[in-house]
């Protein structure tokens, strides 16, 4: 853990947001916490946001946001693109012609809605495999095991800061606290 620690409104503490595609690795040659050799997918460099972006949008239009999730989602976790790396590339992209902005109406906000134009479409049909796929292609089985394991972990000891007692809250951070020197135990094995 990154050692955040939030108080929520009633004063008890908990853990703080920020256990996303980063945690649990330390930063690798590339100096990006998150995966073990440094920014990408597995070794193969970083992943390519313009493309991935184009292929979605040839799919569907779609918020910056809602783009973001449906990279996450498609990679099983293993690639979460910050906004800063997708919104400059949605402005180059829109910069070059390739695609077009609306606002959506007043119920959804002022979210911009981005739509590919035909340019936009013949730049994503030269796109021939979409990054996700290639990520998850790569993806290491017991990473893709363990991060899903500790998404659940998470889940689960982020529903007991709102809803456990407490005295059940301090035996949570007991097991989590054994957990961890376990972990380390393992990793000290030869």
């Amino acid at each position: 853990m990154r050692g955040h620690v939030r108080t929520f409104w009633d004063g008890r503490e908990g853990l703080s947001r920020g256990f996303g595609f980063g945690f649990g690795f330390p930063p690798g040659p590339g100096g990006h916490r998150g995966h073990p050799r440094g920014r990408g997918s597995r070794g193969r460099g970083r992943p390519n946001v313009r493309n991935a972006v184009l292929a979605l949008l040839a799919e569907r239009s779609m918020h910056g946001y809602e783009m973001i999730q449906e990279l996450e989602s498609r990679t099983g976790g293993i690639w979460r693109p910050s906004p800063g790396s997708v919104y400059p590339t949605l402005q180059l992209l829109e910069d070059e012609g390739l695609i077009v902005v609306s606002k959506t109406d007043a119920s959804e906000g002022s979210k911009k809605l981005f739509e590919l134009t035909d340019e936009g479409r013949a730049a994503a049909a030269k796109v021939e495999t979409a990054p996700w796929d290639a990520i998850a292609e790569g993806a290491d089985p017991a990473q893709v095991n363990l991060r899903a394991a500790i998404g659940q972990l998470f889940g689960a000891v982020a529903q007991s800061a709102h809803t456990a007692s407490p005295e059940q809250q301090q035996r949570i951070v007991d097991i989590v606290n054994n957990a961890r020197r376990e972990i380390y135990q393992i990793l000290g094995e030869d």
